[in-house]
């Protein structure tokens, strides 16, 4: 039987305290924990040396496979190229780009690299699963040293236009590179048919079934798979956090009032500035709501050492005190900003409690935190999910969340109002609808759509089925195609 072997930047090793932070981490553990496998990538150390040969454990049925890398790898392929030049072009941000050649040599001697002591792990039969945008030259590595597995690449956060891909210098030894890999999954319809124009441009040539394309002598499968959550495990862990004393004593501090809450790693990305501007507006032109709201806005610090993310932090930070120096009273703060991390425990507590969630990215491949809100409402008396259109989440979520544009602050402060005023029965009915849609598309069924359309021995007919009332399937901003791998799941029998 075929291994499958994951990999990506970071391993969320079982021992490690505070447990995986990312959502790539957290989708990958929730996904592969039951099912076994291999998951190999880099360490998170700095080593003075890089390593010889990868660093193995086990836990249960899962093997983990790391290597260090020296502080020139670490500058140059992670805080250089990945994080100041891919990241940003890939969120839409071309101006922000900070490109180096001697960065971009990093990212593919570091890939290079892996590819090489991947090569000591994987057998041919392997099925081989890469991860975002860190790794995406891996497969073509992998190819010229001979190997010729299944291998698929999942990117988790959004591909931009053609346009603006092709903004990025040398832009075929990354995302061109994609197209080395038999399948390559996204979160969202756009960010798929983005990569297929993109390809297009190269000289590609659409498969009649418009599923894939044919570039440089293979083809290449596209597919979307949008990143899902625990759903009924989060839901059981929201219900026991708000029982916990720690919950109970934010809940009493916050003396009666609503609760709308913000939970975002501190990145451009996230829209944070944006979203404080909102509340101000919102706090100016609603005297009424003066000290009957609380804004929590949870923003643990990331990429500290990377210039923008520091001038983002110094900004942030500074708007958080303009806005309560403006408002608050000796009885009252208006916003907490708190830069540190908690528990997903802690923050299910959190999100069960509040009466609104402020979810809005500029540009985002899912945010999980979206589903998460919406799995750890009590049902009977829901909150209210305030979400992005540019979130890849609002392609499932749109028609229970609120809807907003993030570069709109009036919009923002108006949607926040009504969220605030929502009527239980409306409360109720939106929230419903989003939960069919995440007791469906639970992180078991990401995994498993994904490996089924990786691995081609599989019978269609093997697939497991879901059938769900039409309601649900009114609850979809996007239909899905009849080719998706989500069809089976969300379309009745016999429909």
């Amino acid at each position: 039987m075929s291994r499958i072997v994951v990999v990506s930047n970071r391993v969320a090793l079982p021992q490690r305290s505070g447990g995986p932070a990312g959502g790539l981490a957290v989708a990958v553990n929730a996904a592969l924990k039951d099912k076994g496998g291999i998951w190999f990538g880099w360490s998170g150390r700095v080593a003075p040396e890089p390593s010889d040969a990868p660093e193995v454990t086990h836990h249960g049925a899962m093997t983990y496979a790391v290597i260090d890398l020296t502080t020139e790898d670490y500058q140059e392929y992670y805080n250089g190229f990945a994080n100041r030049v891919l990241w940003p072009v890939l969120h839409y941000r071309v101006d922000l780009s900070e490109f180096y050649r001697s960065d971009l040599s990093g990212y593919i001697r570091v890939n290079r690299m892996f590819a090489e002591h991947l090569a000591k792990i994987i057998r041919p039969d392997d099925v081989v699963w890469i991860h975002d945008y860190h790794m995406m030259p891996l497969a073509r590595y992998l190819r010229e040293s001979g190997h010729q597995n299944r291998i698929g690449f999942f990117l988790h956060i959004p591909m931009p236009p053609a346009d603006i891909i092709q903004a990025l210098p040398q832009h075929s030894e990354t995302v061109g590179a994609l197209a080395s890999y038999d399948l390559v999954g996204f979160q969202t319809e756009g960010d798929k048919d983005n990569f297929a124009r993109y390809l297009e441009t190269r000289g590609g040539q659409p498969t009649p079934d418009g599923t894939g394309c044919d570039i440089g002598g293979r083809r290449v499968a596209f597919g979307v798979f949008p990143v899902a959550i625990e759903t009924g495990a989060f839901v059981r862990r929201a219900r026991h956090a708000s029982r916990t004393r720690f919950v109970k004593a934010f809940h009493e501090s916050l003396m009666g009032r609503k609760l709308i809450i913000g939970v975002d790693r501190l990145d451009y990305s996230k829209g944070i500035p944006n979203r404080l501007d909102a509340y101000e507006h919102f706090l100016r032109t609603g005297p009424e709501w003066h000290d009957r709201v609380a804004y929590v806005q949870i923003t643990p610090k990331s990429r500290t050492d990377v210039p923008e993310y520091q001038e983002m932090d110094r900004y942030v930070s500074h708007k958080a005190g303009q806005i309560n120096g403006a408002y608050a009273d000796v009885s009252w703060t208006p916003l907490r900003y708190v830069n540190r991390t908690y528990s997903r425990s802690a923050l299910a507590g959190f999100y069960r409690l509040a009466d609104v969630a402020l979810v809005t990215p500029l540009r985002d491949g899912m945010n999980l935190v979206a589903k998460e809100f919406v799995a750890a409402q009590d049902p009977a008396d829901p909150g209210v999910l305030v979400l992005s259109q540019f979130a890849g989440a609002a392609a499932e979520l749109g028609t229970g969340a609120v809807l907003v544009n993030p570069h709109d602050t009036e919009g923002m402060a108006t949607a926040l109002r009504r969220a605030l005023d929502m009527p239980l029965a409306e409360r109720r009915e939106r929230h419903a609808r989003m939960m069919r849609i995440l007791e469906v598309r639970d992180i078991d069924c990401w995994a498993e759509a994904f490996l089924a359309a990786l691995s081609p021995k599989e019978p269609a007919t093997e697939r497991r089925e879901i059938a769900l009332p039409r309601a649900a399937i009114r609850s979809v901003v996007r239909p899905p195609s009849p080719t998706s791998p989500w069809s089976s799941r969300l379309m009745p029998r016999g429909a």
